[in-house]
């Protein structure tokens, strides 16, 4: 009886360090890294970016010009004329929003973005050289740096039956207490065209996920997601 509990925590444990913080991203490619001071999990700071955003704009300093209640762009961001805009909201250097894009509010989109054509975000962070650039949604979500999405890949924020997400993987149960929550994806991420991460997804570093896939709970690091039940690490050649 002894062993068996040992081995249940244990695997607990290793399961639970795959989603913290510090295992999916690097602070230094967000102008957010305070939000995520002193929390473990990022999706505890979805509630935060809308005060985050008000609080923080009047500082980010002269390179930055305010377009509109709540609303701070980078002097070097290229943003279209067609794009739909709605604080709070910032754009940092660099960033391109691209001809009818969909900013909701409550989003930060990093240096050197990419938002585009027909894409919608809300309440969202993107840190920085993150590509949304085709028919993409991301609400209620936190992409790291350098990840991209293929055309048509969103994210799923609330389950079918409306009830509160929970995060789960392998020895994973974690109750977040959140009716929306999208996805958690960590660096340098590559999610295939018209892939679907259903809410309370995370996904680690350095992962491939194949086009129109279904994604749901805790995919690990350095691995290649095809379908369910069929996820491999990847091998440095």
């Amino acid at each position: 009886m002894i062993s068996e509990y040992n081995y249940c925590i244990k695997f607990i444990f290793v399961g639970v360090i795959q989603v913290k913080i510090k295992d999916l991203y690097n602070l230094e490619n967000t102008l957010a890294k305070e939000l995520f001071a002193d929390r473990e999990y990022p999706w505890e700071i979805l509630g935060k970016i809308k005060a985050f955003i008000i609080n923080s704009g009047k500082d980010l300093g002269n390179s930055y010009e305010q377009k509109g209640e709540n609303i701070w762009i980078e002097k070097s961001a290229s943003v279209s004329p067609t794009a739909c805009l709605n604080g709070p909201l910032i754009i940092d250097k660099g960033a391109e929003i691209r001809h009818c894009a969909y900013i909701r509010g409550s989003v930060i989109v990093g240096k050197g973005a990419v938002v585009g054509n027909s894409c919608e975000l809300k309440n969202c962070i993107l840190f920085d050289k993150v590509q949304v650039p085709h028919y993409n949604y991301i609400g209620d979500s936190v992409i790291g740096y350098m990840s991209h999405f293929g055309a048509g890949a969103l994210t799923s924020n609330v389950k079918s039956d409306k009830s509160l997400v929970t995060v789960k993987g392998k020895g994973i149960n974690i109750p977040t207490g959140l009716k929306k929550l999208g996805a958690m994806v960590g660096d340098n991420v590559e999610i295939g065209c018209h892939a679907v991460l259903c809410p309370g997804t995370v996904i680690g570093k350095n992962t491939n996920i194949y086009p129109l896939s279904m994604v749901r709970g805790v995919i690990e690091k350095n691995s290649i997601y095809k379908r369910e039940n069929e996820i491999v690490e990847k091998i440095k050649e």
